[in-house]
């Protein structure tokens, strides 16, 4: 039987954004409707950031059945409480608002006891990945030839550095550059709370020598991993409207919320980085198409092909439909904070791991795929006028 051409790498960055990553699983969906069922993953490399972790685990565990993968994700987060990520219990809410002030008063009197101590306790989300989600079968799909590489990205407290970890096929090597390393390890679900930590809300996790915290901190090229394990053309899916950029310029003479300053803080976090390194990768790419061909193959310069695929609408505003899902007791907690007001929908849109917010991002993803479907199926190397792609079953 006569050997098909080497098809290019596809790389997949599924980027942070807390309960935003619901989205994600919508486009999934449909492209999952896309490919034939049985298909293995069409992402040879997956890069998974914060939220974006879990997704990315998931895919990676079930690469053999992408369409299996999908399911299990969509089943998660469909059928998605707070208390399944965070305690949200009285007691439990109780208990760790007063440790967290006790850690603030003894600081200032020059004892440290803030060590694990956060916002919010997500116990309940280290439990649940640690029940449902088997790393071991990272390394199967790898052997198995479906996947080349996985990679987790954290941000180091102590160095400073965005530290991508990474699991792939024998070759692959470790890398250093400027507030950013690749470093080869076993995933486990350490990296995943890791690269979750977002900043005050949740605790940092200690990994080999330091402590990390969420992975979109400081991570200023959020590209250069998949291209770095072997990507040749990259999928990127993002958590913010990029055609909002006018309609937040309106006119406020009130002093801004906390709500409204953390929510702006985690866009910073969450979304500047990606937008910079992506408008610096199309400002690459038209540079590269100047260049010669021979030049080119010379010089190691080559075009990456990137689709993103981002929310058609602002995601906080699909939270104020719901921001009342938030438990009784976390409102209270955030009450102060100026989060019940209309202000501070957008650091909710972080927060609302309710299954009512989640679905209507799903619902949206899915929408925004199917709107695009030729696109995303040229892309993945598919016939968009075929009942089937041209990649193994």
């Amino acid at each position: 039987m006569s050997q098909t051409p080497q098809k290019q790498k596809i790389g997949l960055i599924l980027t942070g954004g807390g309960a935003r990553a619901a989205y994600q699983v919508g486009v999934l969906k449909a492209i999952a409707e896309f490919l034939p069922r049985r298909s293995h993953s069409p992402f040879q490399v997956i890069c998974g950031t914060s939220a974006g972790a879990l997704n990315a685990v998931t895919l990676a565990v079930n690469a053999r059945h992408f369409r299996k993968g999908v399911n299990y994700l969509f089943g998660i987060w469909n059928n998605s409480h707070v208390s399944d990520i965070y305690r949200s219990d009285v007691l439990g809410v109780f208990v760790n608002s007063v440790r967290w002030l006790a850690g603030l008063v003894l600081s200032v009197f020059g004892v440290n006891r803030m060590s694990r101590i956060s916002l919010l306790d997500n116990a309940p989300l280290a439990a649940f990945l640690e029940r449902t989600l088997p790393c071991e079968k990272i390394q199967e799909s790898i052997d198995a030839g479906v996947l080349h590489a996985l990679s987790i990205t954290a941000s180091g407290y102590s160095s400073g550095h965005s530290v991508t970890f990474f699991q792939g096929v024998p070759g692959l090597l470790p890398w250093k550059r400027t507030r950013r390393v690749g470093m080869e390890t076993r995933i486990g679900i350490e990296h995943l709370l890791a690269s979750s930590a977002i900043p005050f809300m949740f605790p940092a996790v200690h990994i080999h020598r330091e402590y990390f915290g969420d992975g979109s901190m400081r991570q200023i090229a959020p590209i250069s991993s998949a291209l770095h394990l072997g990507a040749e053309k990259v999928m990127l899916m993002g958590a913010w409207h990029s055609d909002d950029d006018e309609g937040r310029r309106n006119r406020s003479d009130e002093y801004p919320t906390l709500a409204q300053i953390a929510g702006h803080a985690l866009d910073s976090i969450f979304l500047d980085g990606l937008e910079v390194d992506l408008e610096r990768l199309q400002r690459i790419n038209k540079t590269v198409s100047l260049i010669p061909e021979e030049l080119r193959q010379a010089t190691g310069m080559r075009h990456i092909e990137v689709l993103v695929i981002t929310p058609s609408q602002p995601l906080e505003k699909v939270a104020e439909r719901h921001i009342d899902q938030l438990p009784w007791t976390i409102r209270l907690l955030l009450r102060a904070a100026g989060v019940m007001r209309r202000s501070g929908a957008n650091l909710v849109s972080y927060l609302l791991f309710d299954k009512h917010y989640c679905r209507a991002l799903i619902d949206l993803g899915y929408q925004d795929a199917i709107k695009r479907r030729e696109e995303i199926v040229k892309f993945l190397g598919c016939d968009p006028a075929a009942s089937s792609c041209d990649m193994p079953q």
